[in-house]
């Protein structure tokens, strides 16, 4: 009895996540297309200036070619949605096309004011609006410009890195539109790229930029001891065999594990020189946390 309604209570409580999630999701996708269209119709488009990624291929085209951008942004997508369907899920294709459609059906019926002439203004701020839109989108689960997804494709087939690939790609396009539209269109227009990456990894990635420290010391009970007090973080001990030394072996030790944000790196290091001045510290990135003691104690 206690552990059907202990399966009950499961059952409800993942069916309480799944509809929060989803949730979120049209909410994040619907505030993604409403600040990419307005990027698009108050900044970029009425002044000529266009963006990378696939997004910028259907802006370059619009100025090339007499179709329609609306029309575009869906042709030029469509290949990326199918990518996305054969390489990731059929609801995010779902999720994709749905945004993709919309923002196709804003585009072309919404009219704004032009916000402004100045073009520095336009280039950042239609950037910034239009990456708040692709980034929006990309925490719901959809994409509103595919070009990650035949980056992910690509990368998966060759040396290339998703980051690399994107490189690449836009460079190709700015050089494209350097030739066949201006060079200072091209610039400004590499301004807006900028600035839209930016608010992509902004949005991605988090308000905070997280930093895992990995320690490897002989005093690893004191130095878990004041990173989880005196600090109010949470430590991982990972058990380890030494391989450094003439016989290529040390005792074995405790290899100390924690998760800061980038301005508490430097009381970390601190509080371990403290301890130990010889210890080994390693450091990297790390986009995202959930959980944990991250945020739950500040540093006094």
């Amino acid at each position: 009895m206690v552990k059907r309604l202990l399966k009950i209570q499961d059952a409800d409580w993942v069916k309480k996540v799944t509809a929060w999630r989803q949730i979120k999701d049209v909410l994040f996708i619907g505030i993604g297309v409403v600040m990419a269209s307005i990027g698009l119709k108050g900044f970029l488009l009425p002044n000529g200036f266009f963006d990378g990624g696939a997004m910028g291929v259907s802006l370059l085209l619009e100025i090339l070619t007499p179709l329609n951008l609306s029309i575009l942004i869906i042709l030029v997508n469509l290949p990326f949605i199918y990518l996305g369907y054969k390489q990731l899920s059929f609801w995010f294709a779902v999720k994709s096309t749905i945004a993709i459609l919309t923002l196709a059906l804003l585009v072309h019926y919404i009219e704004l004011p032009v916000i402004t002439a100045d073009k520095l203004l336009i280039a950042v701020f239609g950037g910034f609006f239009l990456g708040s839109g692709i980034g929006f989108a990309i925490r719901g689960g959809a994409v509103i410009d595919g070009t990650e997804v035949l980056a992910i494709s690509v990368s998966r087939k060759s040396s290339l890195t998703v980051g690399d690939f994107i490189t690449v790609f836009n460079v190709f396009l700015f050089i494209v539109a350097a030739i066949f539209v201006n060079l200072e269109t091209a610039m400004y227009s590499m301004l807006t790229y900028f600035s839209a990456s930016r608010m992509v990894d902004f949005l991605i990635n988090g308000v905070e930029e997280y930093i895992g420290v990995m320690i490897i010391s002989d005093y690893s009970d004191e130095i878990k001891n004041k990173v989880t007090y005196d600090l109010g973080r949470g430590v991982t001990a990972f058990r380890a065999a030494g391989g450094f030394g003439e016989k290529a072996k040390n005792p074995d030790r405790n290899v100390l594990f924690t998760v800061v944000t980038r301005l508490e790196v430097t009381r970390v290091l601190t509080e371990i020189n403290k301890v130990d001045p010889k210890a080994f510290v390693i450091q990297y990135p790390i986009k995202d946390t959930k959980g944990g003691m991250i945020k739950k104690r500040p540093l006094h």
